[in-house]
């Protein structure tokens, strides 16, 4: 989810590069306008916009219990929408890192820009969601341990935190790593990406403990060092999140901007494999768990063992952000298209992400009431697909009109939105 956050001074300034590190400066001229890159900003519009539907997906398959999907088709088009729109985080944290890191100023600076343009709006909007979902007494007594859980999407903000804690100390190494040394790293980061699939088959049933929110987790099946007194395993300090960050460094600083079909084939294919392994993994556990009979519905839990091929570290999805990155690479669209929309919901896109659950939440019942459920909607087996894309238009329409023109408040638009 590259950050969110849209300020141009400090999200989307092109750092400088050095000859050394193998990249043709003229080619990075082609993609920036002035000071901005300008793919960056396609980009972030693309990631919110895939996080809407990520979000517009949910409610058919999330219900009931905690877990309902309706029917068989149902199942293959939330598989569809949410597996072609999974990479929406990665792609957010390697546009911050491509652009940030390592930082271009001190450490004092970067936190100081960092808590006007994340965090305050951040608390803003968890005070938000504290008063109108939930019970706003216990709700603020849990945000002294964790986010509001019923505004699950906050979660991104205290993710993207921790990896703002680690930039100054890596940004030393970050100047100095060779490529071959870089490379090792991300190839032990994409090793890291097929533990989930490795728990699930090593623990056979699976197993969860829950919270007191209520969340259930994994009761993760111990590997390489792991074991109920110690949950810091040879690969825990090289797995999850961290993995986008060095590939946006080494994109930024060993990979130069090529427009040769081959580049683009071969993005494209990286994609579609990624994309086969997230589709493929959840419609056939839910098939699997369904064994053919539906409705199916279940606890939480199941739809936590569904979404297993969805993990954010898992190996489909990081093939397909890495697919999607080489792909908005080669955007140099620049003009008044750029400047009169596309740079305006880039600069509004975190703002978009702190507001568009409370607008979609609406806009997803009143779709649903209009077009009826599932195959007994009023187009039958396009009713599902046709509710998810209108849901995700309308509420990224809304919540992009929103943002912008509260940001635009004089002095306080942006301790608002960001």
């Amino acid at each position: 989810m590259s950050k969110f956050s849209s300020n141009c001074e400090d999200m989307n300034t092109t750092p400088t590069i050095g000859l050394a590190s193998g990249i043709n400066i003229s080619e990075v001229k082609k993609i920036t306008e002035g000071s901005r890159s300008i793919w960056i900003d396609w980009l972030r519009v693309a990631a919110i916009f895939f996080v809407i539907i990520v979000h517009s997906t949910e409610p058919f398959y999330l219900g009931g219990e905690g877990s309902l999907i309706l029917s068989k088709s149902d199942a293959f088009w939330v598989s569809f929408f949410d597996s072609f729109a999974r990479a929406c985080v990665p792609l957010f944290i390697i546009g911050s890192s491509y652009l940030q890191f390592p930082l271009h100023y001190n450490t004092k600076e970067f936190f100081l820009r960092r808590a006007i343009r994340i965090l305050i709006p951040f608390a803003v909007w968890t005070g938000v969601y504290a008063f109108i979902w939930g019970e706003p007494i216990e709700n603020f007594r849990n945000l002294l341990l964790n986010f509001n859980y019923a505004a699950g999407h906050l979660w991104f903000v205290y993710m993207l935190l921790g990896i703002y804690l680690l930039m100054p100390m890596l940004s030393p190494w970050a100047e100095k790593v060779s490529r071959n040394e870089l490379l090792f790293y991300l190839s032990i980061c994409l090793f890291t990406s097929f533990i989930p699939f490795i728990r699930e088959i090593s623990s056979g049933d699976s197993s969860y403990i829950t919270g007191p929110s209520g969340i259930p987790a994994f009761a993760k099946y111990p590997l390489w060092g792991e074991c109920s007194w110690n949950s810091y395993g040879v690969f825990y300090y090289l797995s999850g999140f961290i993995g986008y960050i060095l590939l946006g460094l080494y994109i930024k600083r060993f990979v130069g901007i090529r427009h040769k079909g081959k580049s683009l084939l071969s993005a494209i294919l990286t994609w579609m494999a990624g994309f086969a392994i997230s589709f493929g993994g959840f419609y056939w556990l839910v098939n699997h768990t369904a064994d053919g009979v539906f409705p199916i519905e279940g606890s939480i839990n199941l739809a936590v063992l569904w979404e297993t091929p969805w993990f954010y570290d898992s190996t489909g999805v990081v093939l397909m952000a890495i697919g999607w990155i080489f792909m908005f690479r080669r955007i140099n669209a620049g003009g008044k298209w750029y400047s009169k929309l596309i740079f305006p919901l880039a600069k509004a896109s975190y703002g978009v992400y702190l507001c568009h659950m409370i607008i979609l939440a609406y806009v997803s019942q009143l779709i649903r009431e209009w077009l009826g459920t599932g195959a007994d909607g009023i187009i039958g087996f396009w009713t599902t697909p046709a509710e998810i894309v209108l849901t995700a238009v309308l509420t990224f329409t809304l919540a992009s009109a929103f943002s912008h023109l509260v940001g635009k408040i004089p002095g306080i638009g942006k301790y608002l939105m960001g």
